[in-house]
């Protein structure tokens, strides 16, 4: 999993949250805690899925343009870290005269498949309203 997955999350959580549901990406920044620079990366992915749209100019920046309860995780996920939980590296070599060596490359590959699959699965069964209502959640918790 890559880091631009959560920034995603959080940053369209945030916008969702805010009553303009419109922020900077120097306000997005601050409340990622990272760049701006990596904000307006994932942003523009975000862009380009029809999920954010860019207001220019002074008192400008990224607005909401999707309902939370109708943007899932795994839509975002595949966005921004498709395929991340498998590997192109594998260990041993298929033409090794070894039982491990030769076989563990194809059994790990089809484990972390596996994994992908259902990584999205669950991932398409949380909404970003569903975020946003667990955040509410812990605030009142918190109270």
């Amino acid at each position: 999993m890559n880091s631009e997955f959560t920034i995603a999350v959080h940053s369209l959580a945030f916008l969702a949250h805010i009553p303009t549901h419109m922020a900077s990406s120097d306000l997005l920044a601050w409340t990622v805690c990272t760049n701006p620079v990596r904000i307006r990366r994932v942003m523009n992915l975000l862009k380009k899925n029809g999920l954010v749209q860019v207001q220019k100019g002074t008192g400008g920046g990224y607005i909401l343009k999707c309902e939370p309860k109708e943007v899932s995780l795994g839509e975002l996920y595949r966005i921004t870290s498709p395929r991340s939980l498998v590997t192109d590296w594998r260990s041993g070599d298929p033409k090794m005269d070894c039982l491990v060596g030769s076989q563990i490359g194809d059994v790990m590959n089809n484990i972390f498949e596996d994994a992908e699959t259902s990584y999205k699965r669950f991932l398409d069964q949380v909404t970003l309203q569903d975020i946003l209502d667990q955040l509410v959640e812990g605030q009142k918790k918190g109270s």
